[in-house]
């Protein structure tokens, strides 16, 4: 069986609104007929769901499973951080307590095990759908963190995954961050952008196209 394609939004920022399109795009191909699976390879949250195995992921990937009419899995979440206080998190692997960490001691002791749980995850749930929709975290732009990345484009890397831009226009800014985002990726990251979504806009779409067609 052939791996499945892949498609990831990725943010401008946090709560952009990546989790709930995310689960829409499911429903969608869902609804085309397509057996679908969503992934957050590490997602930062104290709000979880349970696994019908009674294990734990984040809330949002439970939701955008129910979106594909599938079972939540941890292979959807392998890895996801519970603040527990100010720079410390339980880090949950595949469901399960580990341990807790202070923010240096993850990127810098755990990180490169993480990857390997990420790769594994997302390569047994490519092999059993047709399409995974991979949900980044914060922003890609983020140049201090770029080098030990698991979540925005060095995982679209490793799932030749096709991105969509996410902004959110409520924040005001929409095209600074959506031009500062992609002139701080590498040409070969800004490549993969296949789209850009300018979310939560309201009103007169009209007095939007100018800035739309400059873009």
């Amino acid at each position: 069986m052939p791996e499945a394609r892949t498609l990831m939004l990725q943010g401008t920022a946090s709560d952009v609104g990546k989790s709930i399109l995310t689960a829409a795009l499911c429903r969608i191909f869902k609804q085309d007929g397509c057996r679908v699976a969503p992934f957050k390879s590490q997602n930062m949250s104290n709000n979880s769901y349970v696994t019908p195995d009674g294990k734990e992921i984040g809330r949002a990937q439970g939701l955008q499973a129910d979106a594909c009419g599938i079972e939540a899995t941890t292979d959807m979440n392998p890895i996801l951080l519970k603040p527990t206080k100010e720079m410390v998190s339980q880090v949950v692997v595949h469901g399960k307590p580990y341990r807790d960490l202070d923010a240096r001691s993850y990127r810098e002791r755990y990180l490169p095990q993480a990857e390997a749980i990420v790769k594994e995850s997302l390569a047994r749930l490519r092999g059993s759908f047709d399409l995974v929709v991979i949900e980044g975290a914060g922003s890609p732009a983020e140049i201090n963190l770029k080098d030990r990345d698991i979540v925005n484009m060095r995982l679209a890397g490793w799932a030749d995954a096709p991105v969509i831009l996410v902004a959110d226009i409520d924040r005001g800014g929409v095209f600074a961050s959506i031009v500062g985002t992609l002139e701080l990726l590498e040409p070969h990251e800004r490549d993969r952008v296949r789209g850009i979504v300018i979310n939560k806009f309201r009103g007169d779409v009209s007095l939007l196209r100018p800035g739309v067609e400059w873009l």
